[in-house]
């Protein structure tokens, strides 16, 4: 990686302990929630994946959510808490509880009508959206990705809803309840499957998504928003100004179309054109990447926001950056070490998680290695959270929208040509290099913007030469030990194989990054040197 956010020492200020405390705390609830999250998600993946295999059922699955993700996106679903927090806890801060809940009802109330207007259209509209969203399939698996996406479309009320009432709680820092909502949506999806089984393919599953999102992602933060004083009144106003300040700040979200997103609508799209399977196995590999991404890239990015939104309020744009800077050289470690374990140990992984009740050996493989490239932009996918948020921060909702447009745009014909010259391989490569282009473009232009005459280029790029050679040899250890290792396919034999090729893996990495004297890796070091150590 080329420097991006340079710190002005080698080893990052050290936030107030106040500041510390508050942001450690929330980091701890998001980053256990999303683990959890995760794990359930594996095996919400199992489930699926020894039900729907990489056939034409499980291509339908994965271009189910197309056309709803597109409405949750349209209405800035994933970016509320980001819009909505300054907003709210500004009239906290003042101690102004009912003008709080005001601006809540006027724009939830908005959404509300808003979202149902579109998620009928959509449902209407989904016989001419589905050849669009997915041009290889047949006309009877155009007829099921319709119906199949209008039982989802409606969750989307309960995720954009929803988003805006976790939002309500996260500004007064309290994270439990919206940490919680995700694992209760996995978990619908899981029971949605186990209960419809194989007679009911993907429908049981997407039944699953919209019991969960009505349980989940809206019902717990409701009780949580209503517990801590929240009062929904229906109250309607297109003139009221919070909601015309909302609208601003959510406008470039909602009409741009960042490659953040836009790369899975790519991936499924040039998937179904690859023939049966195609679509599934690209789904599989880049929802196994993304549990280390989740994990670490999303937890951080929550949990700083309102931290780095409160500092730049009162104008300490130094302990601002210094916090950022030192989150995302922590995120970039933990992310070389989770790329290491997915490249070297990926078919074993893949094997454990979906098994072979409905995957080929062949079928495994074009996952594992689907896997282990588009784990090259795991780094750039972890931090591209937490770099954009600097940029929400700083009241600056553009930036990232208009860059990630002009990626998204500027990189489409690339997958169509990967797709026609290099089959699954040139997707999950394209998918790579345009999300590490974005990152690393977003990135500079935030170190210009926050970091102007004190950076220090030379530190951040010595730094990130050190955790990629350490990378390099983490995975060349890796790959070593698994060519030593025979083949089999006895769970037990696959298990203790990935364990063990992981562990040497990472084992090599941390020691080249200590060697190297990354600082990262020597205070994870200390801190469980000390763990060890009796009080």
């Amino acid at each position: 990686m080329t420097s991006t956010l340079p710190p002005t020492t080698d080893s990052p200020a050290k936030a107030p302990p106040s500041t510390a405390r508050r942001v450690g705390i929330a980091s701890l609830i998001w980053g256990a929630s999303i683990l959890l999250s995760r794990v359930i998600g594996l095996v919400r993946e199992g489930v699926i994946g020894r039900t729907l295999g990489a056939e034409a059922q499980g291509d339908l699955y994965a271009t189910a959510f197309v056309v709803p993700d597109f409405l949750n996106y349209l209405l800035a679903g994933g970016a509320l808490s980001i819009v909505f927090i300054p907003i709210f806890g500004a009239y906290l801060a003042r101690g102004e509880e009912e003008r709080a809940s005001q601006a809540f009802s006027v724009v939830a109330n908005f959404l509300l009508v808003l979202l149902g207007v579109a998620t009928a259209a959509l449902w209407l509209a989904m016989p001419a959206l589905a050849p669009i969203a997915a041009p290889g399939f047949t006309a009877a698996q155009l007829d099921d990705l319709v119906w199949l996406s209008r039982i989802v479309l409606p969750a989307q009320v309960f995720h954009v809803v929803g988003g805006l009432l976790s939002a309500s709680i996260q500004a007064r820092d309290r994270h439990a309840l919206p940490a919680l909502a995700p694992l209760v949506y996995t978990l619908g999806i899981i029971v949605g499957g186990l209960v419809g089984g194989a007679s009911a393919g993907p429908y049981g599953f997407a039944w699953g998504a919209l019991a969960g999102s009505v349980l989940g992602p809206f019902a717990l933060p409701l009780y949580g928003a209503l517990k801590y004083g929240l009062r929904w009144r229906w109250t309607f106003s297109l003139a009221h100004p919070d909601l015309r300040k909302y609208l601003l700040r959510s406008l470039p979200i909602m009409i741009g179309f960042s490659i953040v997103v836009v790369d899975d609508w790519y991936l499924k799209r040039e998937g179904t054109l690859l023939g049966t399977g195609a679509a599934a196995i690209l789904s599989y590999a880049k929802t196994l990447m993304k549990v280390p991404m989740g994990v670490f890239g999303l937890a951080a990015g929550v949990a700083v926001f309102p931290t780095l939104q409160r500092l730049v309020a009162e104008g300490r744009r130094d302990e601002m950056h210094a916090l950022l800077q030192r989150t995302l050289r922590n995120v970039l470690m933990i992310s070389f070490a989770a790329q290491v374990v997915l490249t070297v140990a990926g078919a074993d992984i893949v094997q454990l998680v979906y098994g072979r009740t409905k995957l080929t050996l062949a079928q495994v493989q074009d996952v594992a290695t689907s896997l282990s490239l588009v784990s090259i932009g795991l780094a750039a996918w972890a931090t591209q959270a937490l770099v954009a948020r600097g940029f929400y921060a700083l009241g600056n909702t553009w930036t990232p929208a208009v860059l990630g447009t002009g990626i998204a745009v500027v990189s489409y014909p690339f997958y169509i040509w990967a797709r026609s010259s290099y089959g699954l391989i040139g997707l999950a490569l394209t998918s790579s290099f345009a999300i590490l282009a974005y990152t690393l473009a977003l990135a500079w232009l935030l170190q210009r913007k926050v970091a102007a005459g004190a950076a220090q280029p030379s530190t951040f790029t010595s730094f990130a030469l050190r955790a990629l050679l350490s990378l390099a040899l983490g995975i060349l250890a890796g790959k070593l030990a698994l060519a030593l290792c025979g083949l089999s396919d006895d769970t037990l034999i696959v298990a203790l194989r990935a364990g063990g090729v992981s562990l040497i893996s990472l084992a090599v990495f941390a020691l080249a990054a200590h060697v190297l004297r990354i600082e990262e890796m020597r205070t994870l070091a200390a801190l469980l040197a000390r763990r060890r150590t009796p009080s």
